[in-house]
Protein backbone atom coordinates (compact mmCIF):
# COMPACT_ATOMS: atom_id res chain seq x y z
CA UNK A 1 0.00 0.00 0.00
CA UNK A 2 6.75 2.83 0.86
CA UNK A 3 11.90 6.79 0.73
CA UNK A 4 12.46 3.72 0.32
CA UNK A 5 11.91 1.65 -2.91
CA UNK A 6 15.36 3.18 -4.68
CA UNK A 7 17.21 3.02 -0.96
CA UNK A 8 15.78 -0.40 -0.01
CA UNK A 9 17.16 -1.94 -3.94
CA UNK A 10 20.19 -0.31 -2.77
CA UNK A 11 20.58 -1.97 0.25
CA UNK A 12 19.61 -5.28 -1.00
CA UNK A 13 22.59 -5.05 -3.51
CA UNK A 14 24.64 -4.16 -1.05
CA UNK A 15 24.26 -6.76 1.56
CA UNK A 16 27.69 -7.69 2.86
CA UNK A 17 28.19 -10.52 5.26
CA UNK A 18 30.75 -9.21 8.23
CA UNK A 19 30.08 -12.42 10.55
CA UNK A 20 29.83 -15.86 9.99
CA UNK A 21 29.50 -19.11 11.62
CA UNK A 22 33.23 -20.52 12.60
CA UNK A 23 34.76 -21.61 9.21
CA UNK A 24 31.36 -21.17 7.04
CA UNK A 25 33.59 -22.72 4.15
CA UNK A 26 34.69 -25.38 5.97
CA UNK A 27 31.53 -26.41 6.06
CA UNK A 28 28.93 -24.79 3.03
CA UNK A 29 29.54 -25.28 -0.67
CA UNK A 30 29.79 -22.55 -3.13
CA UNK A 31 26.07 -23.21 -4.73
CA UNK A 32 24.76 -23.53 -0.83
CA UNK A 33 26.48 -20.26 0.30
CA UNK A 34 24.81 -18.45 -2.53
CA UNK A 35 21.88 -20.05 -2.28
CA UNK A 36 21.11 -19.01 1.09
CA UNK A 37 22.30 -15.65 0.84
CA UNK A 38 19.34 -15.13 -1.53
CA UNK A 39 16.66 -16.98 0.26
CA UNK A 40 17.96 -14.94 3.42
CA UNK A 41 17.81 -11.26 1.01
CA UNK A 42 14.10 -12.42 -0.20
CA UNK A 43 13.13 -12.92 3.44
CA UNK A 44 14.89 -10.06 5.38
CA UNK A 45 13.57 -7.91 2.97
CA UNK A 46 10.38 -6.90 4.01
CA UNK A 47 11.84 -6.69 8.13
CA UNK A 48 14.71 -4.69 7.16
CA UNK A 49 12.20 -2.65 5.37
CA UNK A 50 9.98 -2.10 7.87
CA UNK A 51 12.58 -1.00 10.46
CA UNK A 52 13.43 1.76 8.93
CA UNK A 53 10.28 3.10 8.87
CA UNK A 54 9.70 1.55 12.08
CA UNK A 55 12.64 3.44 13.82
CA UNK A 56 11.81 7.02 11.62
CA UNK A 57 8.18 7.16 13.06
CA UNK A 58 8.86 5.82 16.45
CA UNK A 59 12.24 6.25 17.79
CA UNK A 60 14.10 8.97 16.24
CA UNK A 61 12.92 12.26 18.11
CA UNK A 62 14.91 13.96 15.06
CA UNK A 63 13.56 12.86 11.99
CA UNK A 64 11.24 14.98 10.22
CA UNK A 65 8.93 11.51 9.98
CA UNK A 66 8.90 10.98 13.87
CA UNK A 67 5.36 10.57 14.85
CA UNK A 68 5.43 9.45 18.93
CA UNK A 69 6.86 6.88 21.23
CA UNK A 70 5.58 3.19 21.41
CA UNK A 71 1.78 2.98 23.47
CA UNK A 72 1.23 6.22 22.28
CA UNK A 73 -1.34 7.29 19.41
CA UNK A 74 -0.46 10.07 16.66
CA UNK A 75 -3.19 11.78 14.87
CA UNK A 76 -1.97 12.86 11.51
CA UNK A 77 -4.68 15.70 10.86
CA UNK A 78 -4.47 16.05 6.86
CA UNK A 79 -3.94 13.99 3.98
CA UNK A 80 -0.29 12.96 3.18
CA UNK A 81 1.32 15.23 0.26
CA UNK A 82 4.51 15.13 -1.45
CA UNK A 83 6.80 16.26 1.59
CA UNK A 84 5.22 12.36 3.17
CA UNK A 85 8.18 10.66 1.56
CA UNK A 86 9.22 7.90 4.74
CA UNK A 87 6.71 5.41 2.66
CA UNK A 88 6.48 4.79 -0.64
CA UNK A 89 2.89 5.02 -2.53
CA UNK A 90 0.92 6.65 0.79
CA UNK A 91 -2.35 7.40 -0.09
CA UNK A 92 -4.09 10.82 -0.18
CA UNK A 93 -7.69 9.89 0.85
CA UNK A 94 -7.66 9.20 4.41
CA UNK A 95 -5.96 11.42 7.08
CA UNK A 96 -3.99 8.89 9.03
CA UNK A 97 -3.29 7.66 12.87
CA UNK A 98 -0.61 5.51 14.73
CA UNK A 99 -0.02 3.38 17.48
CA UNK A 100 3.04 1.43 18.12
CA UNK A 101 2.43 -1.43 20.35
CA UNK A 102 5.34 -2.53 23.13
CA UNK A 103 3.34 -5.98 23.39
CA UNK A 104 6.26 -7.44 25.68
CA UNK A 105 5.22 -7.14 29.43
CA UNK A 106 1.10 -6.76 28.85
CA UNK A 107 -1.47 -6.56 25.59
CA UNK A 108 -2.68 -2.92 24.29
CA UNK A 109 -6.34 -2.03 23.84
CA UNK A 110 -7.42 0.23 20.83
CA UNK A 111 -10.78 1.89 20.90
CA UNK A 112 -12.77 3.78 18.76
CA UNK A 113 -15.16 6.16 18.61
CA UNK A 114 -19.02 5.73 17.00
CA UNK A 115 -18.65 6.82 13.62
CA UNK A 116 -21.46 7.71 11.24
CA UNK A 117 -22.29 4.42 9.12
CA UNK A 118 -21.27 6.92 5.69
CA UNK A 119 -17.70 7.32 6.46
CA UNK A 120 -15.29 4.52 5.89
CA UNK A 121 -12.47 3.97 8.89
CA UNK A 122 -10.14 0.48 9.52
CA UNK A 123 -7.71 -0.29 11.68
CA UNK A 124 -5.17 -2.47 10.22
CA UNK A 125 -2.56 -4.35 12.50
CA UNK A 126 0.83 -4.90 11.07
CA UNK A 127 3.44 -7.02 12.74
CA UNK A 128 7.17 -6.36 12.34
CA UNK A 129 7.36 -9.58 9.56
CA UNK A 130 4.94 -7.09 7.61
CA UNK A 131 2.24 -9.58 7.91
CA UNK A 132 -1.52 -8.24 8.46
CA UNK A 133 -2.52 -9.84 10.94
CA UNK A 134 -6.34 -8.27 12.19
CA UNK A 135 -8.75 -5.31 11.04
CA UNK A 136 -11.53 -3.12 13.00
CA UNK A 137 -13.32 -0.74 10.95
CA UNK A 138 -16.10 -0.45 8.71
CA UNK A 139 -15.97 -3.98 7.03
CA UNK A 140 -14.61 -5.96 9.79
CA UNK A 141 -16.38 -4.88 13.29
CA UNK A 142 -19.04 -1.89 12.29
CA UNK A 143 -18.83 1.29 12.87
CA UNK A 144 -19.98 1.30 16.61
CA UNK A 145 -17.62 2.28 19.12
CA UNK A 146 -15.45 -0.83 20.51
CA UNK A 147 -12.37 -1.69 22.26
CA UNK A 148 -10.43 -4.48 21.11
CA UNK A 149 -7.38 -6.09 22.71
CA UNK A 150 -3.87 -7.18 20.47
CA UNK A 151 -1.77 -9.50 22.74
CA UNK A 152 1.86 -10.39 21.94
CA UNK A 153 3.40 -13.69 21.66
CA UNK A 154 3.94 -14.31 25.37
CA UNK A 155 0.19 -13.41 27.02
CA UNK A 156 -1.55 -15.96 27.96
CA UNK A 157 -4.95 -15.49 29.62
CA UNK A 158 -8.67 -14.98 28.67
CA UNK A 159 -10.43 -12.19 26.73
CA UNK A 160 -10.90 -9.71 29.14
CA UNK A 161 -14.16 -7.79 30.09
CA UNK A 162 -15.15 -4.94 27.82
CA UNK A 163 -13.05 -6.51 24.99
CA UNK A 164 -14.85 -6.95 21.86
CA UNK A 165 -12.07 -8.68 20.19
CA UNK A 166 -8.60 -10.23 21.09
CA UNK A 167 -5.90 -10.06 18.25
CA UNK A 168 -2.63 -12.09 19.02
CA UNK A 169 0.60 -11.22 17.32
CA UNK A 170 3.36 -13.04 16.64
CA UNK A 171 6.04 -10.33 17.01
CA UNK A 172 6.83 -8.15 20.54
CA UNK A 173 6.05 -4.88 18.68
CA UNK A 174 3.41 -4.19 16.44
CA UNK A 175 1.56 -1.15 15.35
CA UNK A 176 -1.72 0.13 13.71
CA UNK A 177 -2.71 2.62 10.87
CA UNK A 178 -5.38 3.76 11.24
CA UNK A 179 -7.39 5.40 8.43
CA UNK A 180 -10.18 7.90 8.41
CA UNK A 181 -12.53 8.97 5.34
CA UNK A 182 -12.38 12.28 4.19
CA UNK A 183 -14.82 13.42 2.30
CA UNK A 184 -13.73 16.96 0.73
CA UNK A 185 -10.96 19.58 2.47
CA UNK A 186 -14.33 21.00 4.33
CA UNK A 187 -14.39 18.14 6.62
CA UNK A 188 -11.32 17.97 7.87
CA UNK A 189 -12.40 18.98 11.53
CA UNK A 190 -14.71 15.95 11.88
CA UNK A 191 -12.08 13.65 11.02
CA UNK A 192 -9.96 15.72 13.58
CA UNK A 193 -13.45 15.06 16.02
CA UNK A 194 -12.96 11.59 14.83
CA UNK A 195 -9.47 11.27 15.52
CA UNK A 196 -9.47 12.61 18.93
CA UNK A 197 -12.05 9.82 20.07
CA UNK A 198 -9.40 7.41 18.95
CA UNK A 199 -7.60 6.20 22.07
CA UNK A 200 -5.10 3.59 23.03
CA UNK A 201 -3.36 2.11 26.34
CA UNK A 202 -2.30 -1.00 28.05
CA UNK A 203 -4.53 -3.76 29.53
CA UNK A 204 -3.69 -2.77 32.89
CA UNK A 205 -4.59 1.31 31.95
CA UNK A 206 -8.10 -0.46 30.55
CA UNK A 207 -8.74 -2.72 33.71
CA UNK A 208 -7.63 0.49 36.37
CA UNK A 209 -5.49 -2.21 37.52
CA UNK A 210 -1.35 -2.17 38.77
CA UNK A 211 1.15 -2.38 35.97
CA UNK A 212 2.68 -5.55 35.68
CA UNK A 213 7.17 -4.99 35.61
CA UNK A 214 8.42 -3.31 32.52
CA UNK A 215 10.17 -4.82 29.60
CA UNK A 216 13.67 -3.82 29.24
CA UNK A 217 14.61 -0.82 27.73
CA UNK A 218 15.87 -1.47 24.05
CA UNK A 219 18.91 -0.11 22.56
CA UNK A 220 17.81 0.65 18.95
CA UNK A 221 20.12 0.41 16.33
CA UNK A 222 20.10 3.42 14.63
CA UNK A 223 19.48 3.15 10.66
CA UNK A 224 19.51 5.41 8.03
CA UNK A 225 21.46 5.13 4.09
CA UNK A 226 25.02 5.08 5.10
CA UNK A 227 24.65 2.16 7.95
CA UNK A 228 22.21 0.17 5.90
CA UNK A 229 24.10 -0.26 3.05
CA UNK A 230 27.52 -0.64 5.12
CA UNK A 231 26.11 -3.67 7.44
CA UNK A 232 22.46 -4.62 6.79
CA UNK A 233 22.10 -7.98 8.11
CA UNK A 234 22.47 -6.07 11.48
CA UNK A 235 19.27 -4.68 11.07
CA UNK A 236 18.21 -7.76 10.14
CA UNK A 237 19.81 -9.84 13.39
CA UNK A 238 17.89 -7.25 15.56
CA UNK A 239 14.68 -7.87 13.68
CA UNK A 240 14.75 -11.11 14.75
CA UNK A 241 14.84 -10.73 18.57
CA UNK A 242 11.73 -9.03 18.44
CA UNK A 243 10.06 -11.73 16.55
CA UNK A 244 10.39 -15.59 18.19
CA UNK A 245 10.08 -18.47 16.54
CA UNK A 246 7.39 -19.61 18.45
CA UNK A 247 3.73 -20.34 17.77
CA UNK A 248 2.71 -20.08 14.15
CA UNK A 249 6.41 -18.75 13.41
CA UNK A 250 7.60 -22.26 14.65
CA UNK A 251 7.44 -23.25 10.89
CA UNK A 252 10.34 -20.70 10.66
CA UNK A 253 12.59 -22.60 12.49
CA UNK A 254 14.83 -24.94 9.90
CA UNK A 255 15.41 -21.93 7.84
CA UNK A 256 16.53 -19.45 10.72
CA UNK A 257 18.68 -22.97 11.45
CA UNK A 258 20.06 -22.83 7.74
CA UNK A 259 20.52 -18.76 7.50
CA UNK A 260 22.31 -19.14 10.77
CA UNK A 261 25.16 -21.00 8.30
CA UNK A 262 25.97 -17.57 7.59
CA UNK A 263 25.57 -15.28 10.23
CA UNK A 264 22.29 -14.65 10.23
CA UNK A 265 20.83 -14.91 13.94
CA UNK A 266 18.90 -13.38 16.28
CA UNK A 267 20.71 -11.01 18.36
CA UNK A 268 24.21 -11.74 16.87
CA UNK A 269 26.92 -9.03 16.06
CA UNK A 270 28.16 -8.65 12.73
CA UNK A 271 32.04 -7.29 13.14
CA UNK A 272 34.13 -7.55 10.64
CA UNK A 273 35.63 -11.51 9.52
CA UNK A 274 37.68 -13.13 7.08
CA UNK A 275 35.85 -14.13 3.98
CA UNK A 276 37.18 -15.63 1.14
CA UNK A 277 37.09 -14.29 -2.23
CA UNK A 278 35.33 -17.16 -3.37
CA UNK A 279 33.02 -16.93 -0.69
CA UNK A 280 32.02 -13.26 -1.41
CA UNK A 281 31.70 -13.71 -4.81
CA UNK A 282 28.77 -16.66 -4.11
CA UNK A 283 27.65 -14.34 -1.37
CA UNK A 284 27.16 -11.48 -3.94
CA UNK A 285 25.63 -13.33 -6.61
CA UNK A 286 22.95 -15.18 -4.24
CA UNK A 287 21.69 -11.53 -2.89
CA UNK A 288 21.67 -10.62 -6.55
CA UNK A 289 19.39 -13.18 -7.56
CA UNK A 290 17.35 -12.82 -4.27
CA UNK A 291 17.14 -9.41 -5.64
CA UNK A 292 15.88 -10.35 -8.88
CA UNK A 293 13.77 -12.66 -7.83
CA UNK A 294 12.05 -9.82 -5.82
CA UNK A 295 11.76 -7.59 -9.13
CA UNK A 296 10.11 -10.69 -11.25
CA UNK A 297 7.89 -11.35 -8.41
CA UNK A 298 6.25 -7.65 -8.29
CA UNK A 299 6.11 -7.50 -12.22
CA UNK A 300 4.31 -10.58 -12.01
CA UNK A 301 2.13 -9.75 -8.88
CA UNK A 302 -1.91 -10.40 -9.62
CA UNK A 303 -3.66 -10.25 -13.37
CA UNK A 304 -3.22 -7.60 -15.94
CA UNK A 305 -6.44 -6.15 -16.83
CA UNK A 306 -6.11 -3.48 -19.73
CA UNK A 307 -2.75 -2.56 -18.97
CA UNK A 308 -3.77 -2.55 -15.23
CA UNK A 309 -1.79 -5.11 -12.96
CA UNK A 310 -4.83 -6.50 -10.00
CA UNK A 311 -3.58 -8.10 -7.17
CA UNK A 312 -6.45 -10.11 -5.08
CA UNK A 313 -3.24 -11.72 -3.34
CA UNK A 314 -0.31 -9.95 -2.00
CA UNK A 315 -1.02 -8.19 1.39
CA UNK A 316 -2.50 -10.52 3.91
CA UNK A 317 -1.24 -12.60 6.93
CA UNK A 318 1.31 -15.78 7.56
CA UNK A 319 -1.59 -17.86 6.91
CA UNK A 320 -2.30 -15.93 3.32
CA UNK A 321 1.46 -15.63 1.87
CA UNK A 322 1.35 -19.55 3.03
CA UNK A 323 5.69 -19.86 2.56
CA UNK A 324 5.76 -17.53 0.00
CA UNK A 325 8.20 -15.06 0.84
CA UNK A 326 8.98 -13.64 -2.44
CA UNK A 327 5.09 -12.28 -2.73
CA UNK A 328 5.81 -10.69 0.90
CA UNK A 329 8.91 -9.56 -0.33
CA UNK A 330 7.54 -7.94 -3.59
CA UNK A 331 4.44 -6.58 -1.70
CA UNK A 332 6.55 -4.44 0.67
CA UNK A 333 8.69 -3.07 -2.99
CA UNK A 334 5.44 -3.01 -4.30
CA UNK A 335 3.60 -0.51 -1.38
CA UNK A 336 4.32 -1.83 1.98
CA UNK A 337 1.54 -2.07 4.50
CA UNK A 338 -1.10 -2.02 1.48
CA UNK A 339 -4.35 -3.65 3.02
CA UNK A 340 -5.82 -7.48 2.63
CA UNK A 341 -7.62 -7.01 -0.73
CA UNK A 342 -10.89 -7.44 0.97
CA UNK A 343 -10.16 -4.38 2.29
CA UNK A 344 -8.71 -2.45 -0.23
CA UNK A 345 -8.08 -3.60 -4.25
CA UNK A 346 -4.99 -1.46 -5.87
CA UNK A 347 -4.99 -1.66 -9.39
CA UNK A 348 -1.23 -0.36 -10.70
CA UNK A 349 -0.91 1.36 -13.72
CA UNK A 350 1.68 -0.83 -15.92
CA UNK A 351 0.97 -0.06 -19.62
CA UNK A 352 -1.24 2.46 -21.69
CA UNK A 353 -4.12 0.48 -24.18
CA UNK A 354 -1.25 -0.02 -26.89
CA UNK A 355 0.70 -2.20 -24.02
CA UNK A 356 3.27 0.92 -24.34
CA UNK A 357 4.93 2.15 -20.42
CA UNK A 358 3.42 5.60 -19.83
CA UNK A 359 5.54 9.01 -20.34
CA UNK A 360 3.56 11.81 -19.42
CA UNK A 361 6.67 14.45 -20.10
CA UNK A 362 5.89 13.25 -23.75
CA UNK A 363 2.07 12.30 -23.75
CA UNK A 364 -1.45 13.12 -22.48
CA UNK A 365 -3.70 10.57 -21.78
CA UNK A 366 -7.06 9.99 -20.61
CA UNK A 367 -9.35 7.26 -18.20
CA UNK A 368 -12.62 6.75 -19.54
CA UNK A 369 -15.23 5.19 -17.19
CA UNK A 370 -18.21 4.14 -18.70
CA UNK A 371 -21.54 5.08 -17.97
CA UNK A 372 -22.46 2.67 -14.73
CA UNK A 373 -18.85 1.25 -14.66
CA UNK A 374 -17.10 3.36 -12.07
CA UNK A 375 -15.01 1.39 -9.58
CA UNK A 376 -17.17 -0.99 -7.42
CA UNK A 377 -16.53 -0.26 -3.74
CA UNK A 378 -18.94 -0.34 -0.58
CA UNK A 379 -16.87 2.56 0.92
CA UNK A 380 -15.00 5.31 -1.70
CA UNK A 381 -12.40 4.88 -5.24
CA UNK A 382 -10.25 6.58 -6.26
CA UNK A 383 -7.00 7.36 -8.68
CA UNK A 384 -3.60 8.33 -6.91
CA UNK A 385 -0.28 9.89 -9.07
CA UNK A 386 3.21 9.14 -8.20
CA UNK A 387 6.34 9.73 -9.61
CA UNK A 388 7.18 6.99 -11.33
CA UNK A 389 10.99 6.99 -10.24
CA UNK A 390 10.40 7.23 -6.55
CA UNK A 391 6.62 6.21 -6.08
CA UNK A 392 6.35 9.47 -4.19
CA UNK A 393 3.23 12.12 -4.64
CA UNK A 394 4.29 15.03 -6.66
CA UNK A 395 4.19 18.91 -6.32
CA UNK A 396 1.62 20.54 -9.00
CA UNK A 397 0.07 23.80 -9.59
CA UNK A 398 -3.72 22.72 -7.92
CA UNK A 399 -2.16 20.48 -5.03
CA UNK A 400 -4.04 17.68 -6.57
CA UNK A 401 -2.56 14.54 -5.79
CA UNK A 402 -5.94 11.98 -6.69
CA UNK A 403 -8.97 12.20 -7.92
CA UNK A 404 -11.84 10.02 -5.52
CA UNK A 405 -15.54 9.09 -5.92
CA UNK A 406 -16.42 11.88 -3.25
CA UNK A 407 -14.98 14.44 -5.66
CA UNK A 408 -18.10 13.27 -7.96
CA UNK A 409 -20.20 15.89 -8.13
CA UNK A 410 -17.41 18.29 -8.89
CA UNK A 411 -16.39 16.16 -11.79
CA UNK A 412 -17.58 16.77 -15.33
CA UNK A 413 -19.59 14.09 -16.97
CA UNK A 414 -19.67 13.36 -20.80
CA UNK A 415 -23.10 13.64 -23.02
CA UNK A 416 -23.11 9.48 -22.61
CA UNK A 417 -22.72 9.68 -18.67
CA UNK A 418 -19.22 8.60 -19.10
CA UNK A 419 -16.32 9.95 -16.92
CA UNK A 420 -13.07 10.82 -18.15
CA UNK A 421 -10.02 11.86 -16.29
CA UNK A 422 -7.21 13.89 -17.61
CA UNK A 423 -3.92 12.46 -16.56
CA UNK A 424 -1.19 15.06 -17.99
CA UNK A 425 1.18 17.23 -16.54
CA UNK A 426 -0.21 20.37 -17.67
CA UNK A 427 -3.72 22.02 -17.68
CA UNK A 428 -6.07 20.61 -19.98
CA UNK A 429 -7.76 23.88 -19.90
CA UNK A 430 -9.93 25.55 -17.04
CA UNK A 431 -13.32 23.49 -18.54
CA UNK A 432 -11.33 20.60 -18.24
CA UNK A 433 -9.78 21.05 -15.15
CA UNK A 434 -12.22 19.48 -12.75
CA UNK A 435 -10.97 16.54 -13.98
CA UNK A 436 -7.54 16.73 -14.18
CA UNK A 437 -5.53 14.28 -12.55
CA UNK A 438 -1.90 16.06 -12.85
CA UNK A 439 1.00 13.84 -13.86
CA UNK A 440 4.91 14.48 -13.45
CA UNK A 441 7.14 15.60 -16.32
CA UNK A 442 8.31 12.11 -17.03
CA UNK A 443 7.67 8.35 -16.27
CA UNK A 444 4.11 8.38 -14.05
CA UNK A 445 2.89 5.46 -11.31
CA UNK A 446 -0.67 5.35 -10.47
CA UNK A 447 -2.85 3.48 -8.29
CA UNK A 448 -6.28 3.00 -8.45
CA UNK A 449 -8.13 2.12 -4.63
CA UNK A 450 -11.16 0.14 -4.39
CA UNK A 451 -11.70 0.55 -0.47
CA UNK A 452 -14.19 -2.28 0.99
CA UNK A 453 -13.87 -3.39 -2.89
CA UNK A 454 -17.54 -5.50 -3.72
CA UNK A 455 -17.35 -9.12 -5.24
CA UNK A 456 -17.48 -7.50 -8.96
CA UNK A 457 -13.94 -6.03 -8.47
CA UNK A 458 -12.39 -9.01 -6.33
CA UNK A 459 -13.48 -12.23 -9.16
CA UNK A 460 -12.51 -9.58 -12.31
CA UNK A 461 -16.30 -9.21 -13.63
CA UNK A 462 -15.55 -5.46 -13.36
CA UNK A 463 -12.21 -4.25 -14.89
CA UNK A 464 -10.73 -0.76 -14.79
CA UNK A 465 -10.80 0.76 -18.11
CA UNK A 466 -7.76 1.34 -20.28
CA UNK A 467 -5.66 4.85 -20.29
CA UNK A 468 -5.79 5.96 -24.04
CA UNK A 469 -3.14 8.20 -25.31
CA UNK A 470 -4.47 11.73 -26.18
CA UNK A 471 -4.09 13.01 -29.71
Amino acid sequence: MLTRATRLLTIALTFTLLATTPSPGATLGKEETAQIAEEALVYGFPLVMNYTVFYEYFVDKASPEYKAPPNQIYNTARVYTPKDTAIVTPNSDTPYSFVAMDLRAEPYVVCNPEIEKSRYFSIQLVDMYTFNYGYVGSRTTGNAAGCHMIAGPSWKGEKPQGIGQVFPCETDFSFAIIRTQLFNPADIDNVKKIQAGYRGMTLSQFQNKPAPPAAPEIAWPKIDKKSADADPFAYLNFVLTLCPATGPAAVEAHMRARFAKIGIEAGKPFPPAALTSEQKTELEAGMKRGLEKIKRTVATIGREENGWRVATKGFGDRREYAGNYALRAAAAMAGIYGNDAAEALYPMLVADHGGQKLDTGAHRYTLTFAAGQLPPANAFWSVTMYDGKTQLLIENPIDRYLINSPMLPDLKKNADGSLTLYIQKDSPGKDRESNWLPAPDGPPFAVMRLYWPKPAALNGSWKPPAVQRAN
